[in-house]
């Protein structure tokens, strides 16, 4: 069976892209309708900070379409204040929260804090207790995480390696569960830069063939500026599904081209 790509954004409530990627007179109440019409799913980013509320999540999951996915980037009370210790009922709170979204839910992104060095005991003791019928990826900003070990423990677990990509700093493209969880955050410049066609699609071929024997593969493009992440998002997302081409001609224009053709948002 082949995996079924989900390809979005880092978000969508970002002003800068009015007149980017929104239409100059939409209603940011209407975004996410808008965003659901050009890509099938978006990771939000504000739980980190701040763990909407209950009526938000309904919101959410009233205005979007049937089929559209919802990965959460779970609280940095979580992560980084109580570093994975002893939060059995803020993780209880949280997946209760969340799981308002029903048949939406996508994975928990738990993202730990780059001065937060390797600690098997602290996370296996973490994976233990959580629930094993969702999906849980774990991105990993300290160099000592990413090592056998600690793959083999979240292999354990069906729990995922979030592979991301941003500059000055390397991770290993690979799988530890069955879904794939990956994470671009700039080419050049983090946050800030766009990503080239022919590194688009040099990563889908890359990404092919690590997803072979995957039911998915969750991709989200974290480089907000100028919507640089809608443009890289859609790009990638029509690589993927035309079979992972070597070079952006093959696929009849780059992002700007189809935005012309009425394909895509405002440039």
């Amino acid at each position: 069976m082949s995996p079924k790509y989900y390809v979005g954004t880092s978000g969508w409530h970002y002003d800068h892209w009015r007149g980017r990627f929104y239409p100059e007179s939409l209603a940011k109440a209407k975004w996410l309708e808008f965003y659901a019409t050009h890509l099938g799913t978006v990771e939000l980013n504000n739980s980190f900070y701040r763990l909407p509320s209950e009526a938000a999540f309904a919101a959410w999951r009233d205005s979007s379409p049937d089929d559209f996915t919802f990965a959460i980037k779970v609280s940095r009370f979580i992560t980084h204040i109580k570093r994975l210790r002893n939060v059995e009922k803020p993780v209880d709170n949280f997946i209760a929260r969340a799981s308002i979204l029903g048949d939406k839910l996508g994975p928990l992104l738990y993202q730990l804090p780059p001065n937060m060095s390797r600690s098997d005991e602290a996370l296996e003791s973490f994976l233990s207790s959580l629930p094993p019928r969702m999906e849980h990826a774990f991105e990993f900003r300290h160099q000592s995480w990413l090592e056998q070990g600690v793959f083999d423990i979240l292999r354990k677990y069906n729990a995922g390696l979030c592979v991301f990509d941003m500059p000055g700093v390397s991770c290993p493209l690979l799988a530890t569960a069955d879904f794939a969880y990956i994470r671009f955050h700039g080419s050049t410049g983090l946050y800030s830069s766009c990503y080239p066609d022919q590194e688009l699609a040099e990563w889908a071929e890359r990404l092919v063939a690590v997803a072979t024997s995957l039911k998915a593969v969750y991709i989200y493009f974290n480089n907000d500026a100028e919507a640089f992440a809608v443009r890289n998002a859609l790009t990638l997302r029509d690589y993927l599904q035309r079979g992972a081409a070597t070079g952006a001609e093959a696929f009849g224009g780059s992002y700007p081209d189809r935005l012309q053709e009425g394909q895509g948002g405002q440039s």
